[in-house]
């Protein structure tokens, strides 16, 4: 990759919903970048199939973007959509055909030549993984896609395709509030394959803050509390727990406000204990370690 993917992700899943005209759009990616975020998190179903158009808009309008970050995208989820009558069903392909069609579509839609990073958006279980490791190396030689990794994977469908080829991230749930990874061997397997894992939700969809439920309470409780203590906010504690991790994680941001990217970003100059990130992880599971 020209760059190395940036430390937190700019995630654009929203960004049919912030409502900003081009220059607006311009703007914002700009911030983003002064902030020192460089990569932008897309997937061709996002907006109903419109938002990396809408990206797309902004990088036409200012050229000089494009060489200043990196362009991360998903395929392999058809969604029942006006933009594409041919799905009858919601369904997962990974097939040759579908995967080249969905990086043309990309391209076009984001105005670009190529995609840095490309990652399998959910496994499909009809996946043949050799068929798509041929595909990879197509789109490679073609100087289409960079870098190729997966989303929504298990430990056993990851090893199934990096035996074929090589695999730079894995893009995963992962919060104060969901530790499923932690307990799957997921994050086990990124670091031991140096993959890195890229968060998703890392705020729990916002129900860390605006969650009544007694566990995302409880975690906003000890969030505060730390935060207090270094003078940041709780959802910078939320971002500081998951960068503690060892795999080296990339938190994906949700927002459009350029403070909550403010947020994000200034979690990677806190460095928690271990017994603070395990005060967070107690809080979340109700109950102390074993």
């Amino acid at each position: 990759m020209k760059q190395q993917l940036s430390p937190i992700t700019a995630g654009l899943w929203r960004l049919h919903q912030w409502h900003l005209d081009v220059s607006a759009r311009v703007r914002w990616i700009e911030q983003a970048l002064d902030l020192g975020i460089t990569t932008f998190d897309h997937a061709d179903i996002y907006g109903d199939y419109a938002n990396e158009a809408l990206f797309g808009e902004a990088l036409a309008a200012a050229p000089g973007l494009r060489q200043r970050l990196q362009t991360v995208t998903k395929c392999g989820i058809k969604l029942v959509s006006a933009q594409r009558p041919a799905h009858a069903i919601k369904s997962y392909d990974s097939s040759r055909a579908h995967v080249l069609a969905s990086v043309d579509a990309s391209l076009r839609a984001l105005r670009t030549d190529h995609i840095d990073l490309l990652l399998m958006h959910r496994p499909d279980l009809l996946l043949a993984p050799d068929d798509l490791a041929d595909t990879f190396r197509l789109l490679l030689a073609a100087g289409k896609v960079l870098h190729f990794g997966v989303s929504n994977h298990s430990p056993g469908q990851v090893n199934l395709l990096r035996k074929r080829h090589p695999l730079l991230a894995h893009q995963i749930e992962f919060s104060p509030l969901q530790m499923q990874a932690l307990a799957d061997g997921t994050l086990e397997q990124c670091l031991d394959l140096g993959l890195r894992p890229m968060i998703w939700s890392p705020l729990a969809g916002g129900r860390l803050f605006s969650g009544h439920d007694e566990q995302a309470q409880r975690v906003r409780d000890v969030l505060a509390e730390l935060g207090a203590a270094r003078g940041v906010s709780a959802a910078t504690m939320a971002y500081a727990w998951i960068l503690r991790h060892p795999s080296r994680p990339i938190p994906i941001t949700g927002s459009g406000r350029i403070e909550a990217l403010r947020e994000a970003v200034a979690a990677l100059s806190i460095k928690l204990s271990a017994e603070d990130w395990y005060r967070v992880w107690q809080a979340s599971m109700g109950y102390e370690v074993p």
